[in-house]
């Protein structure tokens, strides 16, 4: 059984007991049983130990975990320090250091500190086949995440959920836009970052909409 050890529990309580998470968890077993899968088991929800329903200001939607040994760590776009950095978290580093905005004086690839913060960093597919980009995709996980998006994206807290990528910004009506703060561009990723990720003032933004309904800010 899942434990989270905060208010996101009874959302997990609900859900894994459903059929289509039993079904996932029977099919995890046996893809960790036999294959390398990522990230290891114990870090699957990171993203949710570190970061509680009541304390997530900012979203940041993910698809996929990273697919090569050592970097997927449970949180979308993280690698832990001393990690080469993937390409798309180099460009968000790069878009950061162009912004207005409060940055950490020390950049780090681990986004932990974002995460107790306050940053959900969510992805879509929790876990991953080594070498196999969305490998796990359709197997239910998109089901579990889904429902964490809509329970944020409903409640009257207001928040900022940042969707980069068509993927991500498919999940918009999972949110109430008259609530909170939809930030949508281009995936950071080199395919597409010129083509509108850099320069979007995301980081910046952010920062201001929280400061307007008076949250601390979050040092990128």
């Amino acid at each position: 059984m899942i434990r989270i050890d905060n208010d996101w529990q009874d959302f997990f309580d609900t859900e894994q007991v459903k059929p289509y998470y039993l079904a996932l968890r029977s099919f995890l077993k046996d893809e960790y049983r036999h294959k390398s899968v990522f990230p290891p088991m114990d870090e699957i929800f990171q993203c949710f130990h570190l970061t509680s329903f009541a304390d997530t200001k900012v979203v940041i939607v993910g698809q996929d975990p990273y697919h090569e040994k050592g970097q997927a760590m449970g949180l979308s776009f993280s690698v832990r320090e001393g990690v080469q950095e993937p390409p798309s978290l180099k460009n968000i580093h790069k878009e950061i250091l162009s912004e207005d905005t409060e940055k950490d004086d020390h950049w780090s690839s681990d986004l932990s500190r974002w995460a107790r913060q306050g940053v959900l960093l969510l992805n879509s597919t929790l876990t991953v086949v080594e070498h196999r980009a969305a490998s796990h995709a359709g197997k239910g996980w998109e089901t579990l995440t889904d429902g964490a998006i809509a329970k944020l994206g409903r409640d009257k807290k207001r928040r900022v959920f940042m969707l980069w990528g068509n993927y991500a910004r498919s999940k918009k009506y999972l949110i109430d836009s008259g609530i909170h703060l939809v930030l949508e561009s281009p995936h950071p990723s080199p395919l597409s970052a010129s083509h509108g990720f850099f320069g979007n003032g995301h980081f910046r933004a952010c920062n201001e909409f929280l400061k307007s309904i008076g949250e601390s800010p979050i040092y990128w």
